[in-house]
């Protein structure tokens, strides 16, 4: 399977990348397929089954709200995240959607969406079986996995062929992405955005990764100027713009620049840039669990960790420009592809190491690059940041991506800096464990952990902590 770059930092919405995001990409493409065997217009009834982790967890993660916008021909790229809870309240009442936004038909959520918690898919624990019975009463029917990071793939196209690409340097290895570059004498993005070319031309390219940078600050923006109750039922309160005020000493500001200018202007001391750090990244989760717009930087879950490494740098280090955001995301993308190729990035197939601690190893790698780490440093700052996330579970209180997903991102993005600093300050050459080992152990760790520490809101926080209980 050839990824891109942009198939893993993209735009999204929340709260879950495999939880929402996912199963609105598997309805999308069962609608598809109905046309491809009919028409619209001959569907009478429309059914939906939900195994393993997104029966267990699909309701806290908006799965259910998914899957509703997606049949009734909502795509989550341009939806306006204002409307969301009223089109649902809509589908609830009147029990009936617009099939593809074209044929209406019944769909009462409590008899057509079915959570089957006691059972699995074969082929992974994020499946989902749609039905559609036709006017005459023919069976069509499809069963889908959101395998991470919004990612979907069905029985019939596993291999996901018609994904191929043609890469002028394939790598599926650290080792070979190293080699790549020791023989070519081109740094980590050079390689990389030549290999993108097999998508888009170089001036896509660049202003691809423009526009991720400018939904990332728009996100933070929007993070940092609400507050209120996070809906869910866990009355968990937001903390970002309570933060960004203290932070700012009551500064006044009406535009995102302002505000940048702002913070960039403030005190830079250790205990501050430390503070600003966790404010980016709450603010991001804070948004991602209210349905809002975000960047899914591999995950939603692990949306905050890139956006506020990202966001400290332009802040608080020098020189952070256009030729550096691309940087970044070309070489946190390259290392976030590693992982997925070699381990996983969902949290139901691989606990949370999978998402906050792919995406710190992301963070670290692209903070690296951009501060004049050589290849081989970005590859030991990757390396340092999974590994101290190594055997991280994923135990959201009541399902909801809130406690404790929120705060992670935050440990995720100060990891990602300190592995950052660690690796500058190293000799790669003496290290000891290398970036492919440490993707090896995390999936090894993956298939060794016990299910319920997999998304399923069985052990853990979610088990201990009653669900009517936050802790802020």
């Amino acid at each position: 399977m050839s990824i891109s770059v942009f198939d893993i930092i993209k735009v999204g919405i929340g709260p879950s990348s495999s939880h929402t995001m996912g199963p609105w990409n598997a309805a999308l493409l069962f609608i598809d397929y109905i046309k491809e065997k009919c028409s619209i217009s001959d569907v009478n009834e429309v059914i939906v089954h939900l195994y393993g982790s997104l029966a267990k967890t699909g309701k806290g993660h908006g799965t259910d709200v998914a899957l509703l916008l997606a049949l009734n021909g909502e795509r989550f790229q341009n939806i306006d995240t204002n409307t969301i809870f009223e089109k649902i309240e809509t589908i609830r009442n009147n029990k009936k959607i617009i099939l593809d936004g074209s044929k209406e038909i019944s769909f009462d959520p409590t008899r057509h969406l079915y959570f089957d918690m006691e059972h699995n898919l074969q082929a992974h624990p994020n499946g989902i079986t749609l039905k559609a019975i036709m006017n005459d009463g023919r069976l069509i029917e499809k069963n889908y996995y959101s395998i991470g990071g919004g990612f979907v793939q069905s029985d019939g196209d596993i291999n996901i062929t018609e994904r191929e690409r043609t890469m002028t340097y394939p790598c599926d290895t650290a080792e070979e992405l190293l080699a790549h570059c020791v023989i070519t004498g081109k740094d980590i993005p050079e390689v990389i955005a030549i290999n993108e070319t097999a998508w888009r031309s170089p001036s896509e390219i660049r202003s691809q990764s423009l526009l991720i940078w400018n939904e990332i600050k728009d996100c933070i923006y929007r993070g940092v100027n609400k507050s209120g109750i996070l809906p869910g039922g866990l009355n968990v309160r937001r903390r970002a713009a309570e933060m960004n005020l203290r932070l700012l000493s009551n500064g006044t500001y009406t535009t995102v620049d302002e505000w940048l200018s702002l913070v960039r202007k403030g005190e830079q001391n250790f205990t501050t840039i430390n503070k600003w750090i966790s404010c980016f990244a709450l603010a991001v989760n804070e948004e991602n669990a209210s349905f809002g717009r975000i960047v899914t930087a591999p995950t939603n879950g692990a949306a905050g960790v890139i956006p506020a490494v990202m966001m400290y740098a332009y802040c608080f280090t020098p020189n952070f420009n256009d030729d550096k955001i691309q940087r970044f995301i070309l070489t946190a993308g390259q290392i976030g592809i590693l992982f997925k190729k070699k381990a996983t990035i969902s949290a139901a197939m691989g606990g949370c190491q999978a998402e906050i601690g792919v995406s710190s190893a992301m963070a670290a790698a692209g903070l690296t690059e951009i501060m004049g780490g050589s290849v081989g440093q970005v590859m030991m700052a990757a390396e340092i940041a999974m590994e101290h996330h190594l055997g991280m579970t994923c135990d959201p209180i009541g399902g909801l991506v809130q406690v404790p997903c929120i705060e992670r991102n935050s440990m995720g993005a100060i990891k990602a800096i300190t592995a950052s600093n660690i690796a500058i300050e190293s000799d790669p050459s003496t290290a000891r464990v290398s970036l492919d080992n440490v993707i090896a152990t995390m999936w090894q760790t993956a298939l060794d952990m016990n299910s319920k520490y997999k998304e399923t809101s069985e052990a853990g926080l979610a088990l201990n902590i009653p669900v009517n209980v936050a802790e802020c």
